[in-house]
């Protein structure tokens, strides 16, 4: 089932409760040496410079896709044990401004993935490698083949997610009702069709679905007109503000800059006990 994670209710910035992420010295110190030079930073937990979005911006709306098996490979990805959205500190108290602006004007964010570790991103690897699976083409890469996605830019054996800064997110207008469960088997429609006809998202209407490998998904695309290109430009515009960077190529990929970890890539789970001192 798509698990979607509403705030009981709105809060303001100033009413957060800040939650310290934390974890034992040795750990910290180990995560820390082993990510550097490029490599994956295995261990128990976290290091203490990532939090979970929700102690830091309760209200923003989580929607985690890849804990789910509405996602286009069709199933829960590895790592992701349990729907919530863990990012580093700076990047997450980045995201309550930007939410601040924009439950100003009736809407929230809805983040749809987070810090990715490299065991999810070694399992998308798996995935593409195998030209046989392509159970949820329909809807994510109609028009494109499965063995191009890697040459095409699609998917990548390094994630920037992996390095607790970047965000895959959109926009909901308020009061939002929350998205109905993906029933595995189900018909599939493209993620690039008219609203009506894709998969339903309680999103405002950006011209393609999240995680849609196609050309309509690349932000500025000029084939994205009114509406459409309206509510990009809202959301582009809103995160802009707030220090994050798009990326070009998928209008719902965003960076916070200046990145706390640059160079490291984690791989502790996604989990409460990732952040949290037990």
């Amino acid at each position: 089932m798509t698990t979607i994670s509403f705030p009981r209710r709105l809060l303001t910035a100033s009413a957060a409760v800040l939650l310290a992420a934390t974890v034992p010295p040795a750990a910290a110190v180990t995560a820390t040496a082993a990510a550097s030079a490029g490599r994956a930073a295995p261990g128990p937990g976290a290091p203490p410079e990532f939090v979970a979005l929700r102690s830091v911006a309760p209200t923003v709306v989580q929607e985690m896709r890849y804990r789910t098996p509405h996602d286009f490979m069709g199933e829960p990805v590895t790592g992701y044990e349990q729907p919530v959205c863990l990012l580093t500190r700076p990047a997450a108290e980045a995201l309550r401004r930007a939410q601040a602006e924009l439950l100003r004007r009736g809407y929230s964010l809805k983040v749809y993935d987070c810090y990715r570790p490299q065991r999810a991103v070694d399992h998308f690897v798996r995935w593409a490698r195998d030209l046989q699976d392509e159970r949820m083409k329909p809807e994510f890469y109609p028009r494109v083949d499965k063995s191009r996605l890697f040459a095409d830019g699609y998917l990548a054996e390094k994630s920037g997610h992996s390095r607790g800064g970047t965000v895959d997110l959109t926009i909901v207008r308020l009061p939002a009702l929350p998205t109905r469960p993906y029933v595995p088997g189900e018909k599939l429609a493209p993620c690039y069709g008219p609203k009506k006809d894709r998969f339903p998202d309680n999103s405002v209407d950006m011209g393609t679905g999240f995680d849609c490998f196609d050309t309509l998904a690349h932000t500025d695309d000029p084939r994205i007109q009114g509406r459409q290109r309206e509510n990009r430009q809202l959301l582009k515009r809103t995160l802009a503000g707030a220090g994050f960077v798009n990326l070009p190529e998928e209008w719902w990929h965003f960076t916070y800059r200046p990145e706390t970890f640059p160079d490291r890539y984690f791989d502790f789970p996604v989990a409460r006990r990732s952040v949290v001192r037990h």
